[in-house]
């Protein structure tokens, strides 16, 4: 047998000893990951806006452009304030408790009477070409910006690769600790089940990654992962 036959069989051994080895890929998003209910809202909108415009005035129903409007401030608020376990309880009773304070002062009527002076009119055009926009730049950040770093972790060993430059870090998984950081109650119903996600290793300062979609499901995979020994992977 010939040396370049002899390299050949080790390449395609070592190619087949590779693919059989499990691994988990864990990526970090942008906040704009939690911005779906907006361009999905918007189509939505566009299509009540058509169905329930005046056939004589073509004027839009207001209600749906002050939902909108209301959408987007509270999307705003969501993904740039972190309510991190209790602050999010906390939050949610203050929330709860302003509700029925404002019912038992007998407020909410004259609430309701207002909503007919604020008109807020967007027409069809403007959801469809605002949503399609939105849901473009969504796409292209999901899939591409935020995939151009990501975590490999694989039996005693986990790489950060970067696609960019070809830059990549390996440790060593038996000296590393996975942590799910407290989870924002807003941001894992927008998100999936999303959450920060901090690996933390002797000696080397801690490093995370943010927005990491179903996180508790990432975190279990890795941890049963680990405990493989690399000869056992193979």
């Amino acid at each position: 047998m010939t040396d370049d036959a002899v390299t050949t069989e080790k390449e395609l051994a070592l190619a087949a000893a590779n693919a059989r080895v499990p691994e988990i890929f864990v990526y970090n998003h942008s906040t704009l990951v939690y911005w779906w209910p907006a361009w999905a809202f918007g189509y939505v909108a566009a299509f009540f806006n058509t169905l329930l415009s005046n056939a004589d005035s073509q004027q839009p129903p207001s209600g749906i452009g002050l939902s909108y409007v209301s959408l987007l401030l509270l999307l705003v608020i969501f993904t740039n304030v972190r309510l991190r376990g209790i602050y999010s309880v906390v939050t949610l009773v203050t929330l709860a408790f302003i509700v029925v304070l404002l019912a038992w002062l007998g407020w909410w009527d004259e609430i309701a009477k207002l909503l007919p002076y604020l008109s807020v009119r967007m027409n069809t055009g403007f959801y469809l070409v605002f949503s399609t926009g939105l849901l473009l730049i969504w796409l292209i950040m999901f899939f591409i910006f935020d995939r151009l770093t990501f975590w490999r972790i694989r039996p005693g060993q986990m790489t950060v690769e970067h696609l960019i430059g070809g830059a990549a870090e390996s440790f060593d998984t038996n000296a590393l600790r996975f942590h799910k950081l407290s989870s924002d109650l807003f941001r894992a119903a927008l998100g999936l089940g999303s959450g920060d996600l901090e690996v933390i290793g002797a000696g080397s300062d801690p490093r995370h990654m943010s927005n990491v979609l179903f996180v508790e499901r990432k975190v279990r995979a890795i941890e049963r992962l680990i405990s493989v020994k690399p000869d056992m992977a193979e």
